[in-house]
C-alpha cells in the first residue's frame, strides 16, 4: 500500500495513474518487493511525504513509526524513527542508521530488516 502526505492531508494512493512515478518512488517499490515477512507484517507502506520532503518505506513498529528514507543525490539511505510528539530538545525524528547507495535493492531490504529485528523494533 502507498500513502501520500501533502499539505497536512494523508491519502491512499492507488496503483496506475494515482501513484507517483519518479526515481525515488520506483526505488522504494523495488526495495519493498524484497522486504522480509517480518517487515511486511509490521505494516510496511511506501510514503510520499512532500511536507517533510522524502519518499520512503514506513514501518509501524512497537515503538512508533520508523522510516527508511530513499536518498536524493549523493546522500545515503537513512533509517529514521519518527516521534509522535517532539522530545525535550524539539526533535521530531531521530536518525538511527545511515548506509551508502552502493547496495542493491536486496541488500537494502536485508540491512533494514536485520537492523529493525536486532534492535527489537519488530515483533
Amino acid at each position: 500500500m502507498e500513502i501520500q502526505i501533502k499539505g497536512g492531508t494523508v491519502r491512499r494512493v492507488r496503483g496506475g495513474k494515482d501513484a507517483p512515478l519518479n526515481t525515488l518512488s520506483v526505488q522504494a517499490r523495488t526495495v519493498a518487493n524484497f522486504l522480509s515477512l517480518a517487515c511486511r507484517r509490521a505494516g510496511a507502506k511506501i510514503v510520499h511525504n512532500s511536507d517533510a520532503g522524502y519518499t520512503g518505506i514506513r514501518f509501524d513498529t512497537k515503538v512508533g513509526p520508523v522510516v527508511l528514507e530513499m536518498p536524493t543525490g549523493d546522500d545515503p539511505y537513512r533509517i529514521v524513527h519518527e516521534l509522535i510528539e517532539p522530545d525535550e530538545y524539539g526533535r521530531t525524528e531521530i536518525e538511527m542508521r545511515r548506509f551508502p547507495q552502493s547496495y542493491k535493492p536486496q541488500g537494502i531490504a536485508h540491512i533494514t530488516g536485520e537492523f529493525l529485528m536486532s534492535r527489537g523494533f519488530l515483533k
